[in-house]
């Protein structure tokens, strides 16, 4: 299990979608999430087929925050050009964090 950080505070439990089949699974299927999930090498998501709402953080590859959108069910985003990854959590958990762009995040294991 890994861990989401920023500042050396632990935000949450991390699962890692590094394959294109875990890329494209992401959080659909769930009825929710404690965590968060971070997609490597992806530069926009969909929530076609969710079942809840979530937060997404597009980051770039040093995993700075650039920037942070919540997305219903059934909605797409436009690529983000500088995203490398991307950082999906339950509606709400993000604010809850305090996350906001410009952000350094850390993952531990």
């Amino acid at each position: 299990m890994a861990w989401l950080l920023r500042d050396g505070q632990v935000l949450a439990s991390l699962e890692e979608a590094r394959s294109f089949v875990a890329r494209s699974k992401g959080l659909l299927g769930r009825s929710g999430t404690e965590g968060a999930m971070l997609l490597h090498h992806t530069k926009g998501v969909h929530t076609i087929g969710m079942r809840f709402a979530i937060d997404v953080a597009f980051c770039d590859k040093t995993l700075v925050v650039l920037d942070i959108i919540t997305m219903r069910p059934h909605h797409m985003t436009y690529p983000r050009l500088r995203a490398h990854y991307v950082l999906e959590a339950q509606a709400g958990a993000m604010e809850r964090w305090g996350l906001r762009s410009g952000d350094q995040l850390e993952i531990r294991e």
